[in-house]
């Protein structure tokens, strides 16, 4: 499974998106593989337009959802305690979907450069897109 962050999600989904990440979002989806979470949901569906709620809410409701529970915020507080005091302060939502996939030992599928940072500093390990789109294994 690869946790999705939501600025992939947003990227792959617009008109004019980046076709790579349009390619690896459509490579994780035909294999099943791409998952979403309590704080991806409500930065997606949160800021989405009025006329693309029930389709978006539609199209997301096939994919693999893992809700965020008490102990995730735990263990998210815990990780931006060690990344400030490491330098690196980062969005409190992108914090909590990487302490979900830490938890999980999923990858996170990110191109927000500051995920980099986290896995850097962290057990996170994040998903590379292979040629065209398709599935690496981990390294």
């Amino acid at each position: 499974m690869v946790l999705v962050d939501s600025a992939a999600w947003i990227e792959g989904l617009r008109r004019r998106g980046d076709i790579q990440v349009k390619l690896a979002l459509e490579a994780l989806l035909e294999v099943y593989e791409a998952q979403w979470c309590t704080p991806v949901r409500l930065e997606v569906l949160g800021g989405a337009r009025q006329e693309e709620r029930t389709r978006l809410s539609h199209h997301f409701s096939m994919i693999s959802y893992r809700p965020a529970r008490e102990d995730d915020f735990e263990r998210a507080i815990s990780l931006a305690w060690r990344l400030r005091d490491q330098g690196l302060t980062v969005p409190w939502l992108d914090v909590l979907i990487a302490a979900i996939a830490i938890e999980d030992d999923v990858r996170l599928y990110a191109i927000d450069g500051h995920f980099q940072k986290i896995a850097q500093l962290s057990g996170l390990r994040l998903y590379e897109p292979g040629y065209g789109g398709v599935f690496q294994p981990d390294r």
